[in-house]
């Protein structure tokens, strides 16, 4: 479920956060992103995708969107196969 996303990635920010060894206040300066905005994603997952990506930057997880999307979506059998003719046999 969307929540649980959300929930996840702000689960691994705070982890991440921690290992850095930051406060929410040093993240906030180091990002750019307003301390309340910070605390409201820990506490409630909600933040708007640009201060995400700021905050990825700060805590140098910026490479983690790469996998975002990057899988390819095949509904059947069919899609599978005409993706590997497409890429010359590998899908």
């Amino acid at each position: 479920m969307p929540g649980d996303v959300m929930a996840g990635v702000a689960d691994c920010m705070v982890k991440r956060r921690k290992e850095h060894g930051i406060t929410q206040s040093a993240l906030a300066e180091k990002s750019g992103v307003s301390l309340g905005s910070i605390r409201r994603f820990e506490q409630s997952h909600e933040i708007s995708f640009g201060s995400l990506v700021n905050i990825a930057f700060a805590l140098h997880c910026e490479r983690d969107f790469d996998a975002l999307f990057a899988q390819p979506y095949y509904a059947t059998i069919d899609d599978v196969t005409a993706a590997a003719r497409r890429n010359g046999g590998r899908a």
